[in-house]
Formats: structure tokens, C-alpha cells, sequence
């Protein structure tokens, strides 16, 4: 198989670049170069030009806070690239994998959303992202819409990055302890997009909207604290609310997806963050 992937230094792309191979699988990565997602057109002929089997959309605008103020080039990137996508699959007949993000919830429900709940993003990403995923759903592509929360790997831009970065020069640290949800290993989302978009290949996959994210879930402070742990650095991580710590963007408060529906109708399981944790930290320190 092989599978033509939107983005290649974004977190979810790079894992799939590694993926790929170890599965038997070619994998194509699109740059900015090669398919700039703030031109939707140029996305949709890199579809109709590609021998691919597959597609997945690992690209997309996350500089949240910024979307506050640059809401029509994050809706652009966002929603509508991954709907001239999708409408160019659907134009071929190839499968349609995008990822999302818990960001379309408001976050306030006390338990887990599970993918048919009631959507009410809170800001701009949230509201580019919700639009894309109707894009999406309307092309009347054969797509899953992956939605995920927490994303961290060894290298990007994350939480895991930032505490190990901060901890060079800080014994002590305050961190929001009002928002939970359930940190999701990069790799572990390229696996459950491989595993999808070969289903979907072989026609043993159904589209629809899942939800994936690691276990157990926790707050940003108890993950913090597993870092440093894990990491092996005595570092103090003071519990501090999210009014304690604003942002130009609001950020769900429940951020933990139900993921039942991916394990039954995929058969992938929510992946162990504290394993995955435990081997990153092994990469990004000496």
C-alpha cells in the first residue's frame, strides 16, 4: 500500500515517514513546497496526481492562540484545504483519513466525549477545525475523521519538550491542574492512521468520526510531574487553575474522548502515554 500523507515536519508526519516503512507501507510526505495548505487547489491536484491507495491529512494550522486573531487563514488551512482534499478523493474513489482535535467541545461535560456529542468550540481553531470536519464529511469522500488531544513526541513543539526545556533552568513550576484529557503519543497516532487507512483500502474499514487519545487521562500538572519523574529531574509543580494562567485562546476544561468506537470498529486500543513517555525520554536525554 501506499499512502500519500499531507505534511512532513509536523509531529503526526514525521511518525508516519517512520511507520510507514516498518509496516511495509511506501509513505509520500507533502511539504509546504509541495502542497501549501493555504492554497486548497494545489492540495486538491496533489490528490489527483498521486498513485497513492490512501490519503491522510496530518497537516494543519495549531497555533491556537494565533487563530484568535487569524481566524480566516486558520479556517483556510483548517477546513477549507481538508474539503477540496476530500472532495478530490472522493472524485477518485481513494480513502480519506484527516485528524482532528478534542478543541471542537466546549469542555465543560464531566464525562468523556464520545463522537456523536454535542460540538461547541470554545475559539477560532476549534471552530476552523469543526468546519473542517463537515467539509469533510460533505465531500462524500470514504473518510475517518480522527480526532485526538494532547499530542507530544520527541522532538516537536509540546508539553514533553517544553518541561524538559524549562526544567534546564527551573527547580519549580506552576501548572494548570483544572484541565484533563489524555496525552497521545505522535507514534501511536500514525500507527491507529496506518491501521485505518488500510481497512479502508481493503474494504474492511467504514468511515465515520472516532475518537483517539492516550491512557490514563490526567490533568496538565500530573503529566508534568511524570515528566520530570521520568526524566529524573527534582522539579516542584505547583497546581494552579486555568484563571490563574490565561491565554489568548480558551482551552477545554474536559478534554478526556471516549474511544470506544475506534477499539470496535478498528481494533485499536487507546495507547499507555506512560510507556510511550518513558521511551521519549530515553531519545531526548543524554
Amino acid at each position: 500500500m501506499k499512502v500519500l500523507v499531507f505534511g512532513e515536519s509536523g509531529q503526526v508526519a514525521r511518525a508516519l515517514a517512520l511507520a510507514g516503512p516498518a509496516r511495509g507501507i511506501t509513505i509520500q510526505t507533502l511539504n509546504r513546497g509541495k502542497a501549501d495548505l493555504s492554497d486548497p487547489a494545489a492540495c486538491a491536484a496533489a490528490v489527483r496526481a498521486t498513485d497513492a491507495d490512501a490519503v491522510i491529512n496530518a497537516a494543519a494550522w495549531t497555533a491556537v492562540d494565533a487563530a484568535e486573531a487569524q481566524e480566516d487563514a486558520a479556517h483556510v488551512i483548517n477546513a477549507d484545504a481538508p474539503g477540496a482534499m476530500a472532495q478530490a478523493c472522493a472524485a477518485r474513489g481513494l480513502p480519506f483519513v484527516h485528524i482532528s482535535t478534542d478543541y471542537v467541545f466546549e469542555g465543560s461535560a464531566g464525562d468523556p466525549w464520545t463522537p456523536d456529542a454535542k460540538t461547541a468550540p470554545l475559539g477560532a481553531y476549534g471552530r476552523t477545525k469543526l468546519a473542517g470536519e463537515r467539509a469533510v464529511l460533505e465531500s462524500g469522500a470514504l473518510a475517518v475523521i480522527l480526532r485526538t488531544a494532547w499530542v507530544f513526541d520527541a522532538a516537536g513543539k509540546n508539553f514533553v519538550t517544553t518541561m524538559l526545556r524549562l526544567s534546564e533552568t527551573r527547580d519549580a513550576l506552576s501548572v494548570v491542574a483544572d484541565q484533563i484529557g489524555g496525552p497521545t503519543p505522535a507514534d501511536a497516532i500514525a500507527d491507529a492512521c496506518l491501521t485505518i487507512a488500510q481497512k479502508l483500502v481493503d474494504g474492511t474499514g467504514q468511515g465515520g468520526t472516532h475518537h483517539f487519545s492516550g491512557a490514563p487521562d490526567v490533568s496538565w500538572a500530573t503529566f508534568a510531574r511524570a515528566i520530570f519523574r521520568a526524566a529524573g529531574r527534582t522539579v516542584t509543580v505547583t497546581d494552579i487553575t486555568t484563571a490563574d494562567y490565561p491565554t489568548p485562546a480558551a482551552r477545554p476544561a474536559n478534554s478526556r474522548l471516549d474511544c470506544t468506537s475506534l477499539q470496535t470498529a478498528f481494533g485499536i486500543p487507546r495507547p499507555d502515554w506512560q510507556a510511550a513517555l518513558t521511551r521519549i525520554i530515553k531519545e531526548t536525554t543524554p
